[in-house]
């Protein structure tokens, strides 16, 4: 006569077991199995446990005796069933999306691939998730070709990591062409179970350009607002940083390769206000510069959705915005070293060679 192993549980697993047989969010089939395992060790057979839980005693043996030969993973999952093997060539499948293109298209879609691979249309979404393939998606990227990349990029981010006593590091940049829209209609406000609506089409009321400087140390910005960004408005910009700074501080700023930047009168400027310090970020390197940052803030939060009037509403609102930013600033902590940045620059340098070197051949 066969006889159901018996169940000894620590007080550790009990409460784990006891936890899971009442979680509202744990599946009902474990919470059962919960359940089983322990009115086992309570000393119930497996008729009992069946009768009170209104499931087959089959069952009950079942999960009773997963768990006294594996423990707990014995019963948080099921053995795979039997039936007939999947034909589907997974591998053909990740081939074809990352190493073909469609005919007359970019990319490909579940459609189309499935018709390709003789499959379902879930059968290639089952795939792509479960390798990550996102084929609708393509990430923008641009690796420098700066000649001085490494003394630039070890420049900068040495500023980052080790800024120098008794001065301030500013990363300056000019967000141009901010655009005041206004929509053609006005929008309606969320409410349950409907997002806020705006207008697809807008009306264009004159553009500004953000100057910005962004204190590596607290987070604080100075900026300005002017209606084009030439060389006359960055050093109109250079003088507002002048003012609202401590005369005993040197200040290093982090700059990018615009020529406005490098102008000749702006370099005459600089050569009479020795405590400004320029840095140059590698061409093609933008993020480098931290205050590109700050930027996405302002966009994101304040800017893509706003409805201004007209410029002054515009520059308004960029004013609001950095004088609430500047009561609670909070400072972007750099933590990539350059020796690592170096190293993700070299691999794509090597990829994009030998792709081109394919390409060639």
């Amino acid at each position: 006569m066969r006889v159901a192993p018996s169940i000894e549980l620590t007080v550790e697993q009990e409460k784990q077991l006891t936890k899971l047989s009442r979680s509202n969010t744990t599946s009902v089939r474990l919470a059962r199995r919960a359940r089983i395992v322990l009115m086992a060790a309570a000393g119930h057979d497996n008729t009992q446990i069946a009768e009170e839980l209104g499931i087959g005693r089959v069952q009950v043996g079942r999960w009773r005796a997963r768990y006294a030969q594996e423990g707990l993973a014995g019963i948080a999952r099921d053995l795979p069933r039997g039936g007939r093997r999947s034909r589907v060539d997974e591998q053909e499948i990740v081939r074809l999306t990352t190493q073909t293109l469609p005919e007359h298209a970019t990319h490909w879609s579940t459609r189309t691939l499935a018709e390709v691979a003789a499959v379902g249309a879930s059968t290639v979404r089952r795939v792509w998730h479960a390798h990550g393939l996102k084929p609708h998606r393509v990430e923008t990227f641009k690796v420098s070709r700066d000649p001085q990349f490494v003394e630039k990029l070890e420049d900068v981010v040495g500023l980052y990591l080790s800024p120098p006593e008794h001065a301030l590091v500013l990363c300056c940049d000019e967000k141009s062409q901010v655009q005041a829209l206004d929509r053609t209609q006005p929008g309606l406000p969320m409410k349950k179970g409907r997002a806020a609506t705006m207008t697809h089409d807008y009306k264009r009321n004159g553009t500004t350009t953000l100057f910005a400087a962004l204190n590596v140390l607290d987070g604080k910005v100075i900026a300005q607002c002017q209606q084009r960004h030439r060389h006359t408005e960055w050093l109109k910009f250079l003088r507002k940083i002048d003012r609202e700074t401590p005369k005993d501080k040197a200040l290093h700023l982090i700059c990018d390769n615009y020529a406005t930047h490098k102008h000749p009168k702006v370099r005459q400027w600089l050569e009479k206000h020795p405590r400004f310090i320029v840095h140059f970020t590698p061409t093609s390197a933008s993020w480098l510069n931290m205050v590109e940052r700050f930027f996405r803030d302002i966009t994101t939060e304040r800017l893509r959705r706003g409805v201004f009037a007209s410029v002054p509403d515009l520059v308004s609102a960029i004013d609001g915005y950095v004088d609430h930013h500047n009561e609670n600033p909070k400072p972007f902590i750099w933590t990539a070293k350059a020796n690592d940045i170096l190293q993700k620059v070299i691999r794509a340098n090597r990829r994009l060679s030998s792709k081109q070197n394919g390409a060639l051949h």
